[in-house]
């Protein structure tokens, strides 16, 4: 089977630090190590890794060591983002979130993952995104959390372990 091509936004590496997302962000981590996924990671990603704290940027590296491709940011990928900014979609503020997206999209990745549901893993925001990916000829783009994607540990999730007393 096709390995899924998994592209990662800057708050899954910084997810690993924070308490609330760490236990899935790390197996996400976890799930590259065992070659599960394809990670992939973008010179959007590259630039905010810069002036974040060392152990992000070392999780990164680690990332990029694991045979992560680096997507660039085209001419096409600028084109989307500009397109989100002119349907409201996101805001100026947020241009970056945009162009996780459309750096995604243009990939033709299978997945992304981000922490992000302000802007990013949002139902509605979702439909709106790919509403101009289909407009301009691209395929959906699925977004998830990290909580939905990993599969490191998932026979240990309690909510999804079988439970022997069940004789249904």
């Amino acid at each position: 089977m096709k390995k899924q091509r998994v592209y990662v936004d800057t708050s899954v590496i910084g997810g690993c630090f924070d308490p609330e997302f760490a236990e899935w962000s790390n197996g996400l981590l976890q799930d590259f190590r065992n070659g599960e996924f394809i990670p992939l990671l973008s010179e959007v990603t590259a630039a905010e890794v810069q002036n974040a704290p060392v152990p992000i940027q070392v999780l990164y590296a680690e990332l990029v060591t694991l045979g992560a491709e680096i997507l660039p940011v085209s001419e096409n990928a600028l084109e989307l983002a500009d397109e989100y900014q002119q349907r409201h979609i996101l805001t100026p503020n947020f241009y970056d979130d945009g162009l996780h997206i459309a750096v995604a999209t243009v990939a033709e990745v299978d997945l992304l993952v981000s922490w992000n549901f302000r802007h990013i893993v949002r139902f509605d925001k979702i439909r709106l995104f790919n509403a101009v990916h289909l407009e301009y000829g691209y395929k959906i783009l699925s977004i998830h959390s990290p909580r939905e994607v990993t599969i490191y540990g998932y026979a240990n999730d309690r909510y999804h372990s079988l439970d022997s007393t069940n004789t249904r």
